[in-house]
């Protein structure tokens, strides 16, 4: 720093080159805590998806889409469902069960159809359950609506086994394809953006180390 005095007034020189370069190195730190931060939450992000959804995919042995024509669509007496709340309460509910039969690929086999995967792990006589069983009013008109659904609409796609380790079918997919790649996408968009960020704060780094080396050189 240097001082001129002219007077009445004392002018001082700053040097402005160390208060950039300060300026520079904590956007930088910035920078790359923010790309390094992007890349755990990524990380994260696909061990969430690793434990939760891509079990669910890989278990699921409804792969193969075909055609399904419709049998039959009755709703039977009310039967019986267990249902916990995860307290270690267990209540019993009781609800319609619609009975869907389908002709597997116009094949004249006569097949179950039911709603998704876990409709057969909660009731294997029901194909469709809803969610919500505590309204018995909502339960009856939700499920009269699906039966008359499955009659204005006599063929429909549906998924079978292609293994035939189950005869059932189902009409959708939870984990599709498209769905685990959707599931993917955002963490991965993350993660590439967190690297980029990364690298672009490497090479400034690099490139502010080899122009000063240069400046000093041709001092």
């Amino acid at each position: 720093r240097r001082v001129w005095t002219t007077g009445k007034f004392e002018l001082r020189d700053f040097d402005f080159s160390y208060v950039i370069n300060v300026a520079e190195k904590r956007g930088e730190t910035r920078a790359l805590c923010l790309g390094l931060g992007m890349v755990a939450c990524s990380v994260m992000m696909y061990f969430f998806i690793g434990i939760t959804i891509m079990p669910s995919y890989m278990n699921s042995i409804w792969t193969k889409e075909t055609t399904c024509k419709l049998l039959k669509a009755d709703i039977k007496d009310k039967v019986q469902c267990s249902f916990n709340n995860g307290e270690g309460d267990e209540k019993n509910f009781q609800y319609p069960c619609l009975e869907v039969l389908v002709d597997l690929n116009f094949s004249g086999q006569e097949v179950m159809l039911y709603h998704t995967e876990e409709t057969q792990e909660r009731n294997p006589k029901c194909s469709y359950i809803p969610q919500n069983l505590k309204n018995d009013k909502e339960v009856k008109t939700l499920i009269e609506t699906a039966a008359e659904n499955f009659r204005k609409h006599q063929t429909f796609p549906c998924y079978y086994d292609p293994e035939r380790r189950q005869t059932s079918v189902i009409l959708i997919r939870l984990y599709p394809p498209k769905g685990l790649y959707f599931a993917f996408l955002w963490p991965s968009l993350m993660l590439t953006g967190g690297v980029l960020i990364i690298i672009m704060v490497k090479v400034s780094q690099y490139v502010s180390v080899l122009s000063a080396w240069q400046y000093k050189t041709n001092i």
